[in-house]
Parts: structure tokens; C-alpha cells; sequence
């Protein structure tokens, strides 16, 4: 029997979640079947996890079910007593986290997580008297058992270990043994591959769907990755607003968008073989209690009329299984794929040198022997497995890493180890944008105060204020953002601001660690193109640290892949994707190639 054919396990009624500012999301219906996978997709804000944990019966704090049901096995998760929800929630329906790092619990082994898993719900069979030797041998059993299911060593060495001592992807693994370790019925997936490298997200993938095959599990996976749901998902939804705007097979969601907002999305999805660079959705989406009265995608439409805000457009099937909520049909226009950004010219000059790196952490060495040549105005990219040495390269650069052998040159001047022995101006002149812009901004300073500390720092302008407000200006934000906390701000904001002030140097190389592995796709593409348009008005040199290879054609004139520690291959993005020598690259871009195309047939 086809999966759209057989009864719904978990079903979700004109559910509604508020806080005091206004509703998080209302108005939501869906259905999970055994064996499918559900997409969510949508931009940050959009209330994607916090429907996800409504169907485990649980909202944050602060916030309250207001409205409709969540009924799984007979039983409305949202209005059941606590004692049910525990004994519900793992063995039943099962949650697997974005941060498996911080699920897990630093001072219990690999196994211990999965023993106690079992014995919590009453999974590890029936105790056989004194000692429990027969029932521990069953326990080591079965332990071996999941971590096999889940392509993870059975050994006892690998059951001992501790979450710091496995890789993103092991620990992973390891989350989703936890999830499926009692045959739940119900799974759902908080973006759980989003900080991983495109290779190892790829395996983590396929063991999800291979175990929600076996076990005819309903699964929910929310992502702001359209090409991962395209490659896992049978259907999709797409939430904006706190609303569900589209709903339709992956074929119809991603092969034929109806709604303006989807195929804005589809739009700004970065293609490993296009040309030109993604596009991203200009403004954001409004946060409860500020949304409009009518359609609340309206404001930011390109096919927008008056009837659009009169009143909230309702949902209505446009083919069968396929429901739009919008008044309009975005066949008629609305997208814009690409955008064409003139690069800047690459001199033949030579401003970054590495000779001969080799890098270590204590005893470990973890880069081996790298020399590459970054030019004026280049675009250089730097890809790679995690694992592979990238941010440690990056680290190395600026002066934040320096166990190493070898030399780092700026303009032919070989550069300290260190950062505090280099030179005032050569700190100037090579700046870090880190990959958690929350984390490298001060969060008790307002973000006019964290970029003018820099200003000072650097004496670039002698009106610190309005340096200040044209960096932020230059980046994209109204220079009333100077007053405000980064805790107010979205990801994207944040990671501008984080660009204004490594800007506020005035550096001649900007270092970009990961920058937009964790945005969603649209603020990814407005990303992105701000590096491209500041690299031609600044004169400015990018090294480009990513695992997303799609966005190196974008942006970059050469690129470097790294495995494990060790320069594989060099060249432009051109030659090095159309014809790849060796056989990492390839593989990387087999596994690229396989969830990052939206259009193939399914």
C-alpha cells in the first residue's frame, strides 16, 4: 500500500501556540504517516521548532498551547497530564536535537547513554536474579546491535568512549541510536545535519532513512536546507510567519512552487553548477504580534496588490495534494534565481603566502605541509570534510592558532605565530569573521558600542559615531541597530554585524569561517552576495572557509580541498568541479551533487 494510502499516526488540528506577545503560530494542520518523511522548511523565525516540539506535547516557557490538538495513539498530546508525556516521549515519539553535543552528557560513555536509554523505558528486557550477568551480556548485545544499524564501530573500545572523543557526524549517530533505540512510532528531526560537511551529512541522512524504512517510522524534519529535504523528504511544508503556506509532495513543493514565498526559497538555493549568485528575500519575517492583517508575506511580495492585505488569504488546493495559501499563483513571476555581481579584478599580486604549514593541537598534528598563494582581490575557498584542517588553516592565518611550523606572509613579510606579536597594522590588515556570530560578540555591549571599540582600536576614522553607523549601513542595517543588544537581533543580523565590525579595520584579507552554515537559505544568499559586492567596492581578499561547495562558484576564483590535513587538490571552482583529479574531490562532489539538486526527478 502506497504511504499516502494508509491511516495517519500522528495528526495535527488548527493547532495553535502563543506567548504574550502574540501567536507563535496558529492555524496548523498536518498528518504523519507511517514510513513518510514530513519536510519543514522556512526562514528563522518562521516557528518551524517550536511546532516541532508542540507534537512532543511541549512548548518553551513562556508560551501556552492556545488552540487545536496533537493526537497521537488516541490521546491529544497537547492537553494530557505530565506522567503521560514522560512514559509518551522516547519510547513512543523521539526527538532528535541540531546539537547532539550538547544532548549528550559529557561524563557518560557511549554506551552507558544507550543502556540507560533502554532500561528509562523499560527496553532492556527482564532481569534474571543475582549479579544480572545473562542480562547484562543481553544489554552489551544490543548495544552493539544499534550502533551497527547506525554504520558506528560495535567495539568495546568505541562503547567506552566519551561524546568529546567522537566527530559532529559520530555524535550524530549517536543521537539518532537514542531515538530509534525503542521503536518509537513517531520521530522528529530539529535540523540535525546543518553543522555537518556535506559527505557526512550525506551518511547521517541515509541512516535516518533507512531506519525510518525498517521501522515504518513517521518522521518530521525540519530544516532551512531545501536540497537535504528535497533529496529525504516524500512531502513538504513550508511555514513563514507562523502559518503554513505551502503543502505538496516534493515534486509539486520544489518542481512546480505555487506560493511567492517558496519560490523566493527555491530561488535563493545555491546551485553547484549556476552561474551568477543565489538571491536572497529582501526585509524579514515579522515576529508575533507585529504581523500584518492580511497575507503576511505581503510586505515582501514582488506580486503583491491590495486585496493581498485586506485579509488573510486561506488555504486552498491548487492540484490534488497540493495546497497553497495565497491569493495569487507564483507561476505568473515572483522568483529571480540568480543575480549577476561583476567580481573584482584579480591582480597578480601575491598578498597571503602560506609555506610549508604544518599544524598541531598538543601532540596531534592535524595540517601537513600546506603552501598555497592567495592573490589581490581573489576569491580563495577552502573546502574539506570536518576534520579536514580548514578552520585550523583559517585560525593559522590570523594569528588565533599558533602550534605551527612553517610561515604565514602578508605582502612578503612573514607574520608571527601569534596575533598579540603581530604589529598593530598587520592585525589591521587581516581580519576573522567567526562561524557563531553570537559567540564573538560581546552580548552585554550594545552593537554600536562592539564596532566602535574597533574603530578606536585601529584609528581609522576620527568621527567614531559615524563610522560606526556607515558600517552598519554598508552591511546592509539601518544605523539605528548601533543601540541595539546582539540578543535582539536574528542570526543573519548578527552575522552582518560581525562583518561591519571585522570591516571597521579596513583589513586587506577578510578570513570567513563557516559564516552561513548555519543561516537559513535566504539570509545565506544576501550573505553572500554582501561578500561578493564588498570584495569589489573594498578591494577586499576573501579566504573562504565553507563545506557547502554549491556557494564556492558564487564567490570564489580558486579553491583549495583539504583531507585530512593535507592540500588534495588546487584550481578554480570551474576546472576543479567539471573535471576533478582526485578522488576526495570527487567524492565530495558525488555527495553534493546528490543532495543539492532541487530539480532532479524523484
Amino acid at each position: 500500500m502506497a504511504i499516502e494510502q494508509t491511516p495517519p499516526v500522528l495528526t495535527v488540528s488548527d493547532l495553535e501556540v502563543a506567548a504574550r506577545a502574540g501567536d507563535i503560530f496558529h492555524g496548523v494542520s498536518l498528518e504523519l504517516r507511517a514510513g513518510e518523511v514530513l519536510g519543514l522548511v522556512g526562514e528563522s523565525g518562521s516557528g518551524k521548532s517550536t511546532l516541532a516540539m508542540a507534537l512532543l506535547g511541549h512548548v518553551r516557557r513562556g508560551a501556552r498551547f492556545a488552540g487545536g490538538e496533537v493526537l497521537f495513539e488516541g490521546q491529544d498530546l497537547a492537553d494530557v497530564p505530565p506522567a503521560i508525556l514522560r512514559a509518551v516521549r522516547g519510547r513512543r515519539i523521539a526527538y532528535i536535537p541540531q546539537d547532539p553535543a550538547a544532548a549528550l552528557d559529557p561524563a557518560m560513555s557511549v554506551g552507558d547513554h544507550i543502556r540507560e536509554t533502554l532500561a528509562a523505558h523499560g527496553a532492556d528486557g527482564p532481569g534474571d536474579g543475582p549479579g544480572g550477568r545473562a542480562r547484562r551480556d543481553r544489554s552489551a548485545r544490543r548495544v552493539a546491535e544499534l550502533l551497527e544499524r547506525v554504520r558506528l564501530p560495535t567495539s568495546a573500545e568505541f562503547r567506552n568512549r566519551y561524546p568529546h572523543q567522537l566527530s559532529g557526524g559520530q555524535q550524530q549517530r549517536v543521537a539518532i541510536v537514542l531515538a530509534f533505540a525503542c521503536g518509537p512510532g513517531v520521530i522528529v528531526c530539529d535540523e540535525p545535519t546543518t553543522g555537518l560537511d556535506v559527505a557526512t551529512q550525506a551518511q547521517v541522512l541515509e541512516v535516518l532513512r533507512d531506519l525510518s524504512v525498517e521501522q515504518g517510522t513517521a518522521t518530521l524534519y525540519v530544516s532551512h536546507d531545501l536540497a537535504v529535504v528535497s533529496w529525504f523528504a516524500h512531502r513538504v511544508a513550508v511555514m513563514y510567519a507562523g502559518e503554513i503556506v505551502e503543502l505538496g509532495s516534493r515534486d509539486h513543493v520544489f518542481g512546480d512552487p505555487r506560493h511567492p514565498y517558496t519560490r523566493r526559497l527555491v530561488g535563493a538555493t545555491p546551485r553547484l553548477k549556476g552561474t551568477g549568485l543565489p538571491v536572497g528575500i529582501p526585509g524579514y519575517a515579522p515576529p508575533p504580534g507585529a504581523r500584518p492583517k492580511g497575507c503576511t508575506f505581503a510586505p515582501r511580495c514582488l506580486l503583491a496588490e491590495d486585496a493581498c492585505s485586506a485579509a488573510p488569504p486561506p488555504l486552498r488546493e491548487v492540484s490534488a495534494g497540493h495546497l497553497i495559501r495565497c491569493i495569487k499563483d507564483a507561476r505568473s513571476g515572483g522568483a529571480q534565481s540568480s543575480q549577476t555581481v561583476s567580481r573584482a579584478a584579480v591582480s597578480d599580486d601575491v598578498v597571503l603566502q602560506v609555506r610549508g604549514l604544518s599544524a598541531a593541537y598538543a601532540r596531534r598534528r592535524v595540517l601537513h605541509d600546506v603552501s598555497i598563494e592567495v592573490r589581490r582581490g581573489q576569491g580563495f575557498g577552502v573546502v574539506g570534510e570536518s576534520g579536514s584542517g580548514k578552520t585550523t588553516l583559517a585560525r593559522c592565518l590570523a594569528g588565533l592558532h599558533d602550534d605551527y611550523t612553517g610561515e604565514v606572509s602578508l605582502e612578503q613579510a612573514v607574520l608571527a605565530r601569534s596575533a598579540r606579536r603581530r604589529s598593530r597594522e598587520q592585525q589591521r590588515q587581516v581580519q576573522y569573521v567567526f562561524q557563531n556570530p553570537y559567540m564573538s560578540l560581546n552580548p552585554r555591549r550594545t552593537v554600536g558600542s562592539s564596532i566602535a571599540a574597533d574603530v578606536r582600536l585601529f584609528k581609522i576614522a576620527p568621527d567614531v559615531r559615524a563610522e560606526t553607523s556607515s558600517l552598519l549601513e554598508r552591511v546592509g542595517l539601518p544605523a539605528a541597530a548601533a543601540s541595539r543588544m546582539p540578543g535582539e537581533l536574528s542570526g543573519g543580523e548578527r552575522q552582518r554585524v560581525a562583518i561591519a565590525r571585522a570591516l571597521a579595520a579596513h583589513p586587506k584579507v577578510l578570513v570567513c569561517d563557516e559564516i552561513t552554515s548555519s543561516l537559513d537559505i535566504s539570509v545565506q544568499a544576501t550573505i553572500v552576495g554582501l561578500l561578493a559586492s564588498l570584495q569589489q567596492d573594498a578591494d577586499l581578499t576573501l579566504v573562504f572557509i565553507t563545506h557547502n561547495l554549491a556557494l564556492v562558484p558564487a564567490i570564489c576564483d580558486q579553491v583549495a580541498v583539504l583531507s585530512d590535513g593535507r592540500l588534495v587538490e588546487l584550481g578554480s571552482p570551474g576546472d576543479l568541479f567539471s573535471a576533478p583529479a582526485h578522488g576526495h574531490t570527487r567524492e565530495l562532489l558525488r555527495a553534493t551533487e546528490e543532495l543539492g539538486d532541487l530539480t532532479r526527478a524523484h
